[in-house]
């Protein structure tokens, strides 16, 4: 999550997310250079890409947890920065263990000196189907419980660009899909850039799907599903994407096996 300053969500339903120029390294060593892409406003941008490419690092940039070199341009499509405009939404919920699941999801307005909203807490904690747990602490609940009070959290900041980083990969299947759900509703007036590393997720929730590679102008061309989202990753006519896809993540250009 990340501290900035308040800003109302209504100025900004239309923004989406334009990134030139990055350049992305690990240890004083450059993975990625020259990265460009677009996330659209108020739909979900995935983006794949091979371990250690520094997906996690994108994210982590963009939201200024990490400075950004010089030449990276990081704006909203609106042409102003998106400093004040972003929620970022971890794979680790992130929960602080001494605090109530209300006061985690309040935490933010605490980090910045303000008085917490209870009642518009409360009211996130019911949209996500948790309220009974409001006064549990984390070591008390599930994963897929934590994850839906970190879900209430990002919603507790009405930014118009949520970043989320692989923020289902840790639950069971089951728990998954009804969170991907979850939050897909919950966040359809958002513009979402989502890291996986998993393909059907990115069928499922994605408008647009762009994968990562190591090297100069590490960003493929984007791939578009069929259909809307929620898809069913598993229907036939999404086989041509998956393999393009799977073509893509392992730098073949030819069809898939």
């Amino acid at each position: 999550m990340t501290p900035v300053e308040p800003q109302t969500l209504q100025d900004d339903l239309q923004v989406g997310l334009h990134v030139q120029n990055m350049q992305l390294g690990w240890n004083g060593r450059i993975l990625v250079d020259g990265l460009a892409f677009n996330a659209a406003p108020r739909a979900w941008t995935c983006l794949l890409g091979e371990s250690g490419v520094g997906k996690s690092t994108l994210l982590r940039t963009i939201a200024n947890l990490i400075s950004p070199l010089p030449a990276t341009r990081i704006e909203g499509s609106d042409g102003v920065s998106v400093e004040g405009r972003i929620a970022y939404m971890a794979q680790q919920d992130l929960l602080l263990p001494w605090l109530t699941t209300i006061d985690n999801v309040a935490l933010g307005a605490r980090l910045r000196g303000e008085r917490p909203d209870l009642v518009k807490a409360r009211i996130l904690l019911e949209r996500t189907g948790i309220v009974d747990r409001a006064e549990a602490r984390p070591g008390e609940m599930s994963g897929g419980e934590r994850q839906r009070v970190a879900l209430a959290r990002t919603l507790m900041e009405e930014r118009p660009i949520v970043l989320m980083d692989e923020p289902f990969s840790a639950l069971d299947a089951i728990t998954r899909t009804q969170l991907q759900d979850l939050a897909f509703e919950l966040l359809q007036a958002r513009t979402v850039l989502m890291v996986t590393h998993d393909p059907f997720e990115a069928l499922r929730l994605g408008q647009n799907i762009h994968i990562i590679r190591a090297g100069a102008n590490g960003n493929h061309r984007p791939i578009t599903p069929p259909g809307r989202p929620l898809r069913d990753p598993t229907d036939p006519s999404l086989r041509e994407t998956y393999h393009a896809i799977m073509s893509a993540l392992s730098h073949r250009t030819g069809p898939t096996a």
